[in-house]
């Protein structure tokens, strides 16, 4: 029984499966309407706040243009925790910087706030016994769509059935494919700075290959 000024989270119980072709395909489309219900701003959608990426917390002060708001609310606070934890190299952390200098140019067209699940990696994407799917654990928030898309390509949740739902939905601006490293970048440094250097070297990778 409760006490006073307690409080609790009930969750509908999934039995678990896998995901179908079906089930990848109705990920797809789910996830292109979740985005489409849009935001009112990049960032948090509340006007304020942080959100937590395990022990780490990263600003999500709105913004009215998403090219500033991915530098200065998710690269630069990731590359200053991950140098100041000894998980990149000086290397990585000034192609971060030199990213963020040029940031207006890489990030493609401009796209009104999408709204994201924000921590769309394949072990946030359960699948029930009829193999569909069902999204767990979000740390939502206004962004570009193709943050989540990138980062649950990054770990293995996106299938080409998954994508092409989306796509057939949701069409994605023309050089999408270009962009999926720079938003790959971000999680990398998470990961970096919660588990250490072996994902520093994945995230120097992706940072080079735009701020060389």
């Amino acid at each position: 029984m409760l006490e006073l000024g307690e409080c609790y989270l009930a969750l509908e119980w999934i039995e678990r499966g896998a995901l179908d072709g079906a089930g990848e395909e109705e990920l797809g489309r789910g996830l292109a309407e979740l985005h489409l219900a849009g935001a009112p701003w990049f960032g948090d959608p509340d006007g304020a706040g942080s959100t937590g990426f395990g022990s780490l917390q990263l600003p999500n002060d709105p913004a009215y243009s998403w090219p500033q708001f991915y530098a200065a609310n998710r690269l630069q606070p990731l590359a200053a925790i991950a140098i100041e934890r000894g998980v990149i190299s000086t290397r990585c952390a000034e192609a971060v910087a030199r990213i963020c200098e040029g940031i207006e140019q890489l990030c493609g067209p401009a796209e009104a706030p999408a709204r994201l699940h924000g921590d769309l990696w394949g072990g946030n994407v359960l699948a029930d016994r009829r193999g569909r799917p069902w999204l767990i654990d979000p740390a939502a928030y206004g962004g570009h769509r193709e943050v989540d898309l990138a980062m649950l390509a990054l770990f293995g949740g996106l299938s080409d059935r998954c994508l092409g739902a989306y796509r057939e939905r949701s069409p994605l601006a023309e050089g999408w494919q270009e962009r999926v490293a720079l938003y790959q970048l971000a999680p990398l440094l998470v990961h970096a700075a919660l588990f250490g250097s072996s994902y520093g070297a994945a995230a120097e990778r992706a940072a080079l290959r735009y701020g060389a």
